[in-house]
């Protein structure tokens, strides 16, 4: 994994000269790499410059100036960051209302467990991985969060039938059961975190 380091992240005026380009690149990059599934659930696939942005987000909002600050932020988005054959994700249960949030976040609990990837046809299902910290922080048996994050880990013909496609991202949840092909610019860019760096 290319972890991010202190090095590659930019001091508040070094990041306000570049700031607009890197939103600007993000946002393209999470264009191709946000996924629907369902009325309620959106999947973004993370890589090193989303969790790069994110960190330089947070250390801009919350006045993070100190090489320990600023540390504490790479140790909790570092392992968001996907290796070579595996891919890194953030859940979201997108509610706007509090009647949404009343409905839907208990009907969902586990659901940071039921996402599956099918790859190739015949698919080969695979399952997500969930970190047990994460999920103990994030989900009590009564409603569960409306972010999640989530990852798995592909072998070798996996990440060969990726290519191929057809590559559908699913949820089983007993209460949320939701199927979406991923597009070609979808596939793509995600065929650049489960094969690391050219």
């Amino acid at each position: 994994m290319n972890r991010l380091t202190l090095d590659d992240i930019a001091d508040a005026r070094a990041y306000e000269r570049e700031r607009d380009e890197l939103r600007a690149r993000v946002i393209e990059l999470k264009r191709k790499r946000r996924v629907p599934v369902g009325p309620v659930v959106s999947v973004v696939f993370e890589n090193r410059e989303t969790i790069r942005f994110q960190i330089q987000e947070m250390a801009r909002a919350e006045r993070l100036y100190t090489d320990a600050a600023i540390q504490a932020e790479l140790d909790t988005y570092n392992p968001l960051i996907p290796g070579p054959g595996e891919l890194s994700a953030t859940l979201y249960i997108e509610l706007t209302s509090r009647q949404e949030m009343e409905e839907w976040l208990p009907r969902l609990v586990g659901i940071e467990r039921s996402v599956l990837l099918e790859i190739g046809d015949p698919p080969s299902i695979e399952r997500c991985l969930v970190d047990p910290a994460h999920a103990a922080n994030l989900t009590r048996e009564e409603v569960t969060a409306a972010v999640h994050f989530v990852r798995f880990s592909l072998d070798a013909a996996q990440v060969s039938a990726f290519g191929e496609g057809p590559v559908v991202l699913a949820t089983d949840h007993p209460e949320y059961r939701h199927r979406t092909a991923l597009g070609a610019e979808t596939v793509a860019s995600l065929l650049e975190d489960l094969t690391g760096p050219a």
